[in-house]
């Protein structure tokens, strides 16, 4: 954001005039919010900078259209200050705390509809102490104990909240709505700092699209997936829609192979082939009654033997794209059989998608392996298996999701899709997508089978890996939000997810046209 802003001043944007299409931009938000409430009565924290500013236009619009407006400066402004100016100039009440008026601050805390956070913005670089401390632990104080809830409406976002990590200062107020400008901040998308935001809205404030046409850092949205989904023509036959191999399945974990299958056929692929033990391909085969089946050799343990590799890597030439890993169990056994399958060839392949107990096998290999790999290739670890891969902690994985998700995209030459709370999706080009969704919903066994098998199903369907991983992340995550709304976070299981599949898909196609 401060680079855009920079490249707006650049092109002749004024710093100004970004600060008053952010004040409006917010004041309307607070209207929406004001305006069924009579003697509505709305409390403006300003801070020392831009955000404050933000603030001061805010309030100047809010007086002019009937609010009752009261402004508090938390922190010094400048002394030649143009927004303090025309907002006393406009008749809007202004307290300035270095006074030490906290007791008025209270008291009409205590009677206002709506208290807005413009304190301290993406510059915050110290933490909450002094004055500003005692003022947040004022108005912590009145929301605890009104009877009538004082909504908190944060400008840009929550102050205390780093916009690039997500951590949180002690002190800082927890939103019930924030405003943000221009574009949502990486720090929106960690936790603790996720929480803090509560609902988000994104406020246009007049910024060019060739200020920020080479950022390569983005969110999934809808519009975006509807217009990128593989297209249906009328005249298709099953081979229009790609060939699935998938390579799952153990004497201990059925399941994960009939999810990942199923959530490939849901998808929309013309025919997904089952390659499995024998001894636990019965059980499959009467599940899965529109796949076809590959038996394959088994040891006495009911894992795939070493013995499938050959066959395994010559039949994959015939697919468009293979899924491996999926329950297949470890062991030195499997070792050997995906460095069949994944190393002993240098001849290109169809695009592979390695899960669960590919990645943690492959994770134990002494060698670079993924320098054999050269078929375009999609990582899809949790954040245990991310931290085997890299050889990171799970603490360091989850403390900039993001950075470690690109940085070893880049050094794998692979995409990784980095599963969890807000999904994130690297190449090693560096374009970056984030999945804007986190729900408990979606935290039991069986969801991310569901996952690899909807990313297969869209590259059998020509959607280049990259896509299919930003587009299979979002269907999965909006089956996910229909889970949530018809039966609640507890007790949707994995297997819940598939029939929501093809409905989420023809909502996504219905809104282009809508």
């Amino acid at each position: 954001m401060k680079e855009i802003e920079s490249r707006c001043v650049n092109s002749g944007i004024s710093t100004n005039l970004l600060m008053e299409n952010a004040g409006l931009a917010v004041a309307q938000k607070a209207w929406g919010i004001l305006k069924e409430k009579l003697l509505a009565q709305c409390i403006v924290l300003a801070g020392p900078g831009n955000n404050g500013g933000d603030g001061l236009v805010m309030a100047r619009h809010l007086h002019e259209w009937g609010i009752r407006v009261m402004v508090y400066i938390c922190l010094p402004r400048p002394a030649e200050d143009d927004a303090v100016r025309l907002a006393r100039k406009q008749g809007v009440p202004i307290t300035d705390l270095e006074n030490g008026d906290l007791t008025g601050l209270r008291e009409h805390l205590e009677s206002a509809s709506l208290v807005v956070d413009a304190i301290l913005g993406t510059g915050r670089a110290r933490p909450i102490a002094g004055q500003l401390q005692e003022a947040l632990s004022i108005l912590h104080q009145v929301r605890r104990q009104r009877t009538h809830k004082l909504v908190l409406l944060a400008l840009d976002l929550p102050t205390g909240l780093d916009a690039n990590s997500g951590t949180v200062d002690p002190y800082c107020p927890r939103a019930d709505t924030t405003v943000t400008l221009g574009y949502p901040k990486k720090g929106f998308y960690s936790f603790p700092g996720a929480d803090y935001l509560g609902a988000l809205q994104v406020a246009d404030i007049g910024i060019p699209d060739q200020a920020s046409r080479d950022i390569s850092l983005e969110l999934i949205t809808t519009e975006w997936v509807a217009k990128t989904l593989p297209q249906r023509p009328r005249n298709s036959h099953k081979g229009t829609f790609g060939k699935a191999l998938v390579v799952a399945g153990s004497r201990n974990f059925v399941g994960a192979a009939y999810l990942a299958c199923s959530a490939a056929a849901r998808v929309g692929t013309g025919k997904v082939t089952l390659a499995t033990p024998a001894s636990v391909h019965p059980i499959l085969a009467a599940k899965l009654t529109e796949s076809t089946h590959m038996p394959l050799p088994e040891t006495k343990t009911g894992l795939i033997d070493v013995s499938a590799g050959p066959a395994v890597r010559e039949v994959s030439k015939e697919y468009n794209v293979v899924l491996l890993g999926c329950g297949l169990g470890q062991s030195g056994t499997i070792q050997e059989f995906l460095r069949w399958v994944l190393l002993s060839d240098p001849q290109p392949n169809p695009p592979i998608v390695l899960d669960a107990d590919a990645l943690n096998n492959i994770a134990k290999e002494d060698t670079r392996w993924w320098k054999p790999i050269i078929a375009p290739t999609v990582l899809t670890p949790h954040v245990g298996e991310m931290a085997r891969l890299s050889g990171l902690s799970v603490e360091e994985v989850q403390r900039d999701r993001i950075e470690v998700a690109r940085k070893w995209a880049a050094e794998w030459n692979k995409i990784v899709v980095l599963k969890g709370a807000f999904t994130v999706i690297a190449a090693p080009d560096g374009i970056t997508r984030v999945s804007p969704f986190a729900s408990a919903v979606l935290a039991s066994a069986g969801t991310g089978d569901v996952l690899s098998g909807i990313i297969t199903g869209l590259i059998a369907q020509n959607l280049s890996p990259f896509h299919a991983a930003c587009c299979g992340v979002h269907i999965h995550a909006k089956a996910g939000e229909r889970l949530l709304h018809e039966i609640g976070e507890v007790g949707a299981l994995a297997g819940d997810l598939l029939k929501e599949i093809p409905k989420v898909i023809k909502e996504l196609k219905t809104s282009l046209y809508s």
